[in-house]
């Protein structure tokens, strides 16, 4: 064949194939995906066919295994069988009737229900967590569980390691999860795991990513919960990972960053509550069963007054439960909204709620980090901060070179929410998360303190300060906001 004619096939046979991605890209990819999400993906595989298509088959899928699915369902069946059987009372509830019906949803969602008579303290010193937790163990008599996203062994940690091995000599079973991705990229993992080997706790990897096992999905696909539960009767959760404050990073320590969390500690039966993610979870990554350490709700101790609901989510539940929650609440609020999130990339459901806060008179504040560990997304955070400068919403920035890592909200005087959860794409779609839907004045009143906190510590952002970025920023602002779609 002459070079001229091989030429023409060559150029031919490309764009055909080019044709028949964008084609078939145009069929398939808007199915079950947001319009955001999937103008994002067309649009890169429109500007760079074979490269986007590649992207999409990586990571364009949005849900775990069919069979890691199915698993959740049939747990959240057993779960919901179990919640009949015990023919729990329904939380006498004041009104609004608006905030019944957001527990309703939750429960149809996640099959967990709203339960009294619980008390929560919180903990904002990031090394005091660690040790209160660590002293905690000591009181356990039949487990203790522990899930997290990361997971480090260092000056920090030890003590909550000791407390482990103190367990485990009692005839304590203690169990662990991790994220699989995200542990293993702390520096000093192998060691970890061989100081959990040797002292004694059951541990798995949460979502791991290993082909020749035939364990793999999507890998951005991560479990970002973070739950401690003892004996089913004493839990914590929050935003704060088991490692160092500086994450035993490098690049952190050169910078000089320093993570600032916010914990929380459940005393009654939304610790047994917890406890049922755990079992989930680790049910569904080990394949045992650990029915015989569910402790029946029921038999919790009730001394407290708050009324709390755990809330799971995550890319094995057919919706977005976090996201459904966050928007109900922000609808039904009457007063004010106070939102604390590291990573605020919201949806357009998200940014309506919040300026709609607005429109209605609500006093809407907003809480971030003045300086971002991940430049991506911290690009695409702040390509927000115009649209909501201009409804109405204050934003304060939390100073260098901390990292406000907190992830919780208030509504109004009575109502809040804490947990693993960011209010952005990742954590309403592809991260495994869990939140704690807390109904009560005092534990509200301990979150305002914590956000004076926050007030008095930082600076607000103006919009005519917002108004003076370069127009570089905002190049990238808006390069990293069409990017942050691609879920």
């Amino acid at each position: 064949m002459e070079a001229g004619n091989l030429a023409n096939l060559i150029w031919t046979i490309a764009f055909l194939a080019d044709l028949a991605i964008k084609v078939l890209a145009l069929i398939f990819i808007p199915r079950h995906r947001k319009p955001t999400a999937a103008m994002a993906w067309l649009l890169a595989i429109f500007l760079i066919p074979f490269i986007g298509i590649f992207l999409y088959l990586v990571i364009g899928n949005i849900k775990l295994p069919k069979s890691r699915i199915e698993e959740q369902a049939r747990i959240d069946a057993r779960i919901r069988e179990r919640v009949a059987l015990t023919d729990l009372a329904k939380p006498e509830l004041a009104e609004p009737r608006w905030f019944q019906r957001v527990i309703e949803q939750n429960e149809a969602l996640t099959g967990i229900p709203a339960l009294h008579g619980n008390s929560m303290t919180l903990n904002s010193d990031y090394n005091a967590s660690i040790t209160q937790m660590a002293v905690e163990l000591g009181t356990a008599k039949r487990f203790v569980h522990v899930e997290y996203f990361i997971v480090g062994w260092d000056d920090t940690t030890r003590g909550f390691f000791s407390a482990m091995e103190d367990a485990v000599k009692r005839g304590v079973t203690v169990r662990m999860l991790m994220d699989f991705i995200a542990t293993r990229k702390v520096a000093g993992s192998k060691e970890m795991i061989a100081e959990l080997d040797r002292i004694g706790v059951e541990w798995a990897w949460m979502l791991p990513v290993q082909p020749t096992k035939g364990k793999y999905q999507r890998p951005d696909l991560r479990n970002h919960r973070k739950i401690v539960v003892i004996d089913g009767l004493i839990a914590y959760t929050g935003s704060q990972n088991l490692i160092d404050r500086s994450y035993d990073s490098p690049k952190n320590q050169k910078r000089g960053l320093q993570w600032q969390e916010l914990v929380t500690r459940i005393d009654g039966p939304a610790a047994a509550a917890l406890n049922v993610v755990f079992l989930s979870d680790w049910l569904i990554e080990t394949g045992q069963d650990l029915s015989s350490e569910h402790v029946p709700i029921e038999q919790a101790p009730t001394s407290g007054a708050l009324v709390c609901q755990v809330v799971p989510s995550g890319p094995t539940y057919r919706t977005e439960n976090n996201l459904r929650l966050f928007l109900s609440l922000i609808y039904g609020a009457t007063e004010k909204v106070i939102l604390t999130s590291p990573y605020f990339v919201p949806d357009e459901a998200m940014v309506y709620a919040i300026t709609s806060a607005c429109e209605r008179g609500l006093e809407v504040q907003l809480f971030v980090s003045e300086v971002a560990d991940q430049w991506l997304v911290g690009h695409a955070q702040r390509s927000y901060y115009g649209v909501l400068l201009e409804a109405g919403v204050r934003i304060f920035l939390y100073p260098a070179p901390y990292i406000l890592h907190s992830k919780h909200f208030s509504i109004d005087d009575d109502i809040a929410v804490i947990g693993s959860s960011n209010m952005d794409i990742r954590s309403f779609s592809l991260n495994a998360e869990v939140s704690v839907l807390v109904r009560g004045a005092s534990f509200v009143a301990g979150m305002r303190e914590v956000e004076e906190g926050y007030r008095q510590a930082g600076r607000e952002l103006t919009l005519e300060e917002w108004g003076r970025q370069s127009r570089k920023d905002t190049f990238f602002d808006g390069i990293a906001r069409l990017t942050s779609a691609l879920n």
